[in-house]
């Protein structure tokens, strides 16, 4: 007698739960979990549509990846002279002038370090008149940088009052008497302009 009432229980209750996960959630029977905020929630789905990382050791590999690729893309454009990746020093037309204007020219300063070594040399050597000649030599290259800059600060400023008066030109001129001392095979970006060549 148990034994058949057991038997005939146990079948519908397979149906019953058949049937319930067969069956739509009732909207308003609880979930299981709390709701989350509005703003949690769109968080969310701003991370999910974007690809942002969730965590701070992929979020970190991105931002490595992406200094890696832009520094490439500027060290390209400092040997092609592309404006669109250079960096913020050397952007614009005023910046792109006055280094047309300086590669162009033939500059004393630039010849500073090949001339400093070998007034080096000079200056060590143990011959009393050697070393007379090697600080002459010192007085007269620092002598003739400081007169060639002065000129080219002068021509370069009015050149750019001329081509761009109403451009800011703060720090052009400077710009121009630090490129002066790099070897022109060495300027970063690459010059453009031949020497001889108006800019």
């Amino acid at each position: 007698m148990f034994r058949s009432r057991s038997k005939e229980e146990k079948a519908p209750t397979g149906k019953v739960t058949a049937d319930l996960s067969k069956t739509p959630r009732d909207p308003q029977a609880p979930k299981g979990r709390p709701t989350p905020k509005r703003s949690d929630a769109q968080t969310q789905r701003r991370r999910a549509s974007s690809g942002t990382p969730t965590d701070r050791k992929e979020a970190a590999k991105r931002q490595r990846e992406a200094r890696r690729a832009d520094m490439a893309r500027q060290r390209e454009a400092l040997a092609s002279g592309d404006e669109r990746y250079l960096p913020v020093r050397d952007k614009g037309p005023v910046r792109r002038y006055v280094r047309d204007f300086v590669d162009s020219r033939f500059c004393i300063a630039e010849y500073f370090l090949p001339l400093a070594v070998i007034i080096l040399i000079l200056s060590v050597i143990q011959v009393q008149n050697i070393q007379n000649i090697s600080l002459l030599l010192w007085l007269g290259v620092i002598v003739l940088i400081v007169v060639d800059s002065i000129g080219l600060g002068f021509r370069l400023r009015k050149q750019l009052a001329e081509r761009f008066p109403d451009t800011p030109k703060r720090g052009a001129v400077a710009y121009g008497l630090m490129r002066t001392l790099q070897m022109r095979r060495l300027r970063l970006p690459k010059p453009q302009v031949k020497r001889g060549e108006r800019p």
